[in-house]
């Protein structure tokens, strides 16, 4: 696609080249610096001095003041000239020979021999092997000969330093280092004249077409192939970079990086090296010279010499970018990289790459702006300006200037198109969303916040409150009224809340609960408001709502205080806490909460505190008698509550017994209530009179017994047994309450827990008349209980004697040699040294201390770990 790249400015008018002589006719030109010298066909050299400035449309044209022309005396046209700017020389062919003249004066240099006869061609070498810059390198093409001559040209002197013979005659010739680029008659090849290797690179038929060789860069030149194309190859006969596609009647060529510029017959052509497409064509008749001169591009018709201006990059570049020429506007400024400034370049192509992205964007090109937008360095307010009324008011943002686009706001981007606007600000929340956490949003995260808090408002996005609960720099102010607009209580309490502001928040949250206010973004808005409470730190504000949230629901409410933390003293009250006693007096009203805040405290914290696990068994106690006195009463009701009475009796032992003993004293109902509290009070007769005579619950008796003897010594647990065996078989009773029943209540105690029991004391107890069959379980278990701790002692018995047996063959064995001791030797048990002759020898004659000695007996003593290991089985 075309880019105007260049312009062509008119340097040297024919009137002042020539004047009214219509025959002269330009031949060849030369430009060095401000100077301009121009060979004709009449044999002379004209000397021009060029004035650059800029016009009043920031047009650059040129001032042109003729300094002197020169006539070289020998009636042929000048050739080619060169300028060797240190030596203050211009280097001309004419005649087939290369002369040296003065290039102030044009007067030719004294000395005779600066003359080269019998030339082709030559070209100077812009990369010399030589290291004098007071002289300078030619290559000569020989008329006559198959040869290329190497030349050092100094002030007053040629001299030939080397002759390389060519496969062809050549006729044409550029020179890098020792690099020799050749258009034979047939074909072009790279020679280096120092090691005398050469490279054939492509056929073409000079009859044809002029061959070109152009020196476009270290060890790179640029030819004219065959089909139009010109060829790019190095010193090592390499094309590193695409041909680009010109005209088959090319005359000229140059490098005006990045461009390739190409003359033909009528039109001046350039192409870019960066993708090789045509970029620009301009009409030039006439033309038959192209040349470039550090960088300046110099044509020439027959009459008038042109210079090609190129455009200044930054205005190619936005030229690309107006025509949303996006790719080719960043190919062009990463190509010309190597020619600017690293800092320059760097605030180039991010401004470059944001244009890009808006350009993109506005394209709704979505994931390409993001990425220019993030490479370039965006500052993303420049993205969120677009958005009406997104940014804060306080923000002090003003946009890039000149501008990065052409968009006034979100609003004339879309053109009224909704469907646009909505995918605009979708991809909005997402790239702030992504932006927020990064170096991107640094110095601004306020203004990004913001912005990302309205849009999810608006959008009625999930991530709102993602956002306000996670740190944020949401700006209340700014945000407040906007979640008012859209309904967003809960999301606003949120921002309160972050700011500190936890009584705002409350308010708000309570009045949507009260249905004062709309907003459906929670439906267990109380549920949050008393999670919220729970963890609050200010005490003020839990009394102030607490009472609102109990009158609601007492079981949801309650968590208000169940969820605070509690210290190890439960009585003093901490740094924002508050204090236990003052939320059981609170909740005095409430009897539902204070059961379950009294739980909390006994059951859940553990906390041993008399005042309270009495607290809670009254409680419990009294809620069981209100059911009780209901008629009818409910049976699942009570089974539940007296359920979590018995619990609390049965492993609290911190409330007052005598005191509930004394309100159950009376309700035939709760026998087995008042068992438990005589169990506690040690009355273990009455509380399995209860249970046996009462109750008639000999399974709740027999747990009786077990409960009560849990962590107990052996001993306890057996009277407890005992007790209630004899319980069973009382005999002071009347002999009709004795019954069958009680009978085999006994039998079965026995049979069940026989190895509790002393089989002697059972005996003596039993009645004469019971059958042996009945007891046959009870009695075996006592049988081999006997057997096995008799045989038990027997073993460790037996092992002990065996023990006392190898200690005195030890001791007589070692008596039959000497134990040496001394201060100096210390025993192997505790690493002391000995300070009395007394000593125990363990095996291997090894003397230790005597008190040593005996700790290591009873520790590793067979019996010691027989008895440690025994059991009551055989």
């Amino acid at each position: 696609m075309s880019v105007k790249a260049f312009e062509l400015v008119p340097a040297v008018e024919r009137e002042l080249l020539m004047g009214d002589k219509a025959r002269i006719n330009i031949e060849c030109i030369e430009c060095c610096g401000k100077h301009l010298y121009v060979g004709t066909n009449d044999c002379f050299i004209h000397h021009f001095l060029l004035e650059e400035h800029a016009t009043t449309k920031g047009m650059l044209s040129y001032t042109v003041q003729k300094l002197l022309f020169k006539y070289l005396g020998l009636k042929k046209p000048v050739e080619a000239l060169k300028a060797a700017s240190a030596l203050e020389r211009i280097i001309v062919l004419c005649d087939a020979t290369v002369s040296v003249i003065d290039m102030i004066t044009l007067e030719p240099v004294p000395s005779g021999g600066a003359k080269i006869k019998g030339v082709a061609a030559f070209c100077v070498n812009e990369n010399p092997v030589n290291g004098d810059p007071f002289c300078v390198e030619i290559g000569v093409l020989s008329a006559r000969r198959r040869t290329v001559q190497i030349y050092m040209v100094y002030e007053d002197r040629v001299q030939l330093v080397k002759e390389v013979n060519t496969p062809g005659q050549p006729c044409a010739v550029s020179l890098d280092g020792y690099f020799l680029c050749l258009a034979l008659s047939t074909q072009y090849m790279i020679l280096n004249y120092s090691t005398g290797a050469a490279q054939d690179l492509f056929p073409y038929d000079s009859e044809e077409r002029k061959p070109i060789v152009k020196r476009i860069g270290r060890e790179e030149f640029l030819l004219a192939a065959p089909g139009g194309l010109g060829m790019f190859a190095n010193a090592e006969g390499i094309s590193q970079r695409a041909p680009v596609n010109w005209s088959e009647s090319v005359m000229g060529a140059a490098v005006c990086f990045p461009y390739v510029v190409a003359l033909d017959e009528g039109f001046v052509t350039i192409h870019s090296m960066l993708d090789q497409q045509l970029k620009q064509t301009l009409s030039f008749r006439d033309g038959h010279i192209l040349q470039d001169f550090e960088g300046k591009v110099v044509l020439a018709s027959t009459k008038a010499v042109y210079v090609l201006v190129p455009l200044p990059l930054e205005r190619q570049i936005q030229e690309l970018l107006a025509g949303h020429r996006v790719e080719e506007a960043l190919a062009l400024t990463e190509g010309v990289r190597r020619n600017i400034p690293k800092d320059k370049f760097q605030i180039l192509h991010k401004r470059i790459l944001q244009q890009a992205g808006f350009i993109q964007f506005g394209q709704l090109q979505f994931l390409e702006a993001k990425e220019h937008f993030r490479t370039g360095q965006l500052d993303v307010r420049e993205l969120i300006s677009l958005y009406p009324l997104l940014l804060p008011a306080s923000s002090s943002f003003a946009r890039c200037h000149p501008p990065l686009h052409g968009f006034a706001d979100l609003n004339h981007l879309a053109q009224g198109d909704q469907d646009k606007v909505q995918r605009c600000k979708r991809f909005l929340i997402t790239y702030l969303g992504e932006v927020r956490s990064t170096e991107g949003a640094n110095g601004c995260r306020e203004d990004v916040d913001t912005a990302l808090l309205k849009l999810y408002a608006e959008q009625d996005h999930e991530s709102l409150l993602d956002l306000l609960a996670s740190p944020n720099a949401c700006l209340l102010a700014d945000s407040a009224p906007w979640l008012e607009k859209h309904h967003k209580y809960f999301a606003l309490g949120l921002l309160y809340h972050y700011n500190g502001q936890d009584s705002a928040a409350l308010q708000l949250w309570v009045q949507v609960v009260n249905g004062d206010l709309q907003d459906s973004t929670r439906s267990d808005l109380y549920e949050y408001i008393v999670d919220f409470l729970g963890f609050c730190s200010n005490p003020d504000l839990v009394w102030k709502y607490a009472d609102w949230a109990l009158q609601r629901d007492q079981t949801i409410g309650v968590q208000i205080f169940t969820r605070r933390p509690v210290g190890q003293d439960q009585v003093k009250e901490q740094k924002d806490q508050v204090n236990p006693d003052d939320v059981i007096t609170y909740l005095g009203k409430h009897s539902q909460a204070l059961l379950l805040y009294l739980e909390h405290l006994v059951l859940g914290r553990r906390i041993q505190k008399e005042k309270l696990h009495t607290h809670l068994a009254v409680q419990y106690t009294d809620r069981v008698l209100s059911l009780l006195s209901q008629s009818p009463p409910v049976d699942q009701q009570v089974s539940v509550a007296r359920d979590k009475l018995q619990l609390l009796l049965r492993e609290s032992s911190l409330y007052r017994v005598q005191l509930l003993l004394g309100k159950i004293q009376e309700c035939d109902q709760l026998f087995l209530e008042r068992a438990t509290l005589h169990g506690k009070l040690e009355e273990h007769d009455k509380a399995l009179h209860i249970l046996v005579h009462q109750l008639k619950d000999f399974p709740a008796a027999e747990a009786y017994c077990v409960w009560c003897s849990a962590s107990r010594d052996p001993a306890y647990q057996q009277s407890l047994f005992h007790l209630l065996l004899g319980v069973y078989l009382d005999r002071d009773l009347p002999s009709s309450t004795v019954t069958g029943e009680l009978e085999m209540a006994a039998v079965d105690l026995l049979n069940r827990h026989g190895e509790v029991f002393d089989a002697v004391r059972v005996l003596d107890l039993l009645p004469e008349g019971w059958s042996l069959q009945l007891l046959r379980p009870f009695l075996g278990r006592a049988l081999r209980g006997s057997m096995h701790a008799c045989r038990t002692s027997q073993v460790a018995l037996g092992l002990a004697r065996s023990e006392n047996i190898q200690l005195q063959h030890d001791r007589l064995k070692q008596r039959r040699s000497p134990v040496l001791v001394s201060q100096k030797k210390g025993c192997v048990l505790c690493h002391n040294t000995f300070s009395e002759p007394d000593c125990v020898c363990l095996p291997g004659g090894v003397p230790v201390h005597t008190h040593c000695a005996a700790q290591r007996v009873v520790r590793d003593s067979p019996t010691r770990r027989q008895l440690a290991n025994s059991n009551n089985h055989t």
